[in-house]
């Protein structure tokens, strides 16, 4: 049975390998843009004016708030509707970049918040401009609180990814799928798929830990 596993595994290698490429690229596009977003919103929420925190408010609630699969069709099917041509690649990013912003926006704003306020008077009285204080002060300290809680959400970005298949984009748990239906190993190949996906969760979390050794502060 090993032996003709190894066989259909050689078989299907180029099909395994793309659909691992097509989920780390969805997976990195999502995370990226949706960090950037997510810190936009986290500062709306920390020095937004009254209308521009709530409706940051209103976005990070109704998101987290949503299950991931709805985002991923409303983007899919909502967005033709409206006549945006977003492919089913382009429209599964968006879905995982809205839920990722809304996470990094919490995350953002927690880390923010958390930093004591005597540090922005301190900056004040030595005549900072706030852009200054929060590039040179706060924002520093502020990532270095991010990143831990950053890593679990860049992690569950590429577990959300699975959900893509449903509009028919070909990243992994799809082209497993593929495969199953030709050789009907399923026990098999969705093992191996769950092995992939550690790997690459296991990549993003000590590349996390490794951007935490080079950011700490030397004690």
């Amino acid at each position: 049975m090993s032996h003709t596993f190894l066989e259909q595994l050689w078989i299907a290698r180029y099909v395994i390998m793309n659909g691992i490429g097509v989920t780390v690229s969805i997976s990195l596009l999502a995370i990226l843009a949706g960090s950037v977003l997510g810190v936009f919103v986290g500062l709306a929420l920390v020095y937004g004016g009254v209308v521009l925190r709530l409706a940051a408010r209103a976005y990070t609630d109704i998101i987290r708030g949503t299950p991931v699969l709805v985002l991923v069709l409303a983007s899919y099917y909502v967005s033709a509707a409206v006549g945006l041509d977003l492919g089913p690649f382009s429209a599964g990013v968006l879905a995982l970049a809205i839920f990722c912003s809304s996470h990094v926006g919490e995350i953002v704003r927690g880390a923010l918040q958390a930093i004591p306020k005597g540090q922005t008077e301190a900056a004040k009285a030595i005549g900072l401009t706030f852009t200054q204080t929060f590039t040179s002060v706060l924002w520093p300290q502020a990532m270095r609180q991010c990143l831990p809680a950053w890593v679990n959400t860049a992690a569950e970005m590429v577990k959300a990814s699975t959900l893509l298949s449903v509009i028919g984009v070909a990243e992994l748990l799809l082209r497993t799928q593929e495969i199953i239906s030709r050789n009907f190993m399923s026990l098999q190949f969705y093992f191996l798929a769950g092995g992939l996906y550690f790997i690459i969760n296991f990549g993003i979390e000590h590349f996390g830990k490794y951007v935490e050794r080079k950011t700490a502060l030397p004690s």
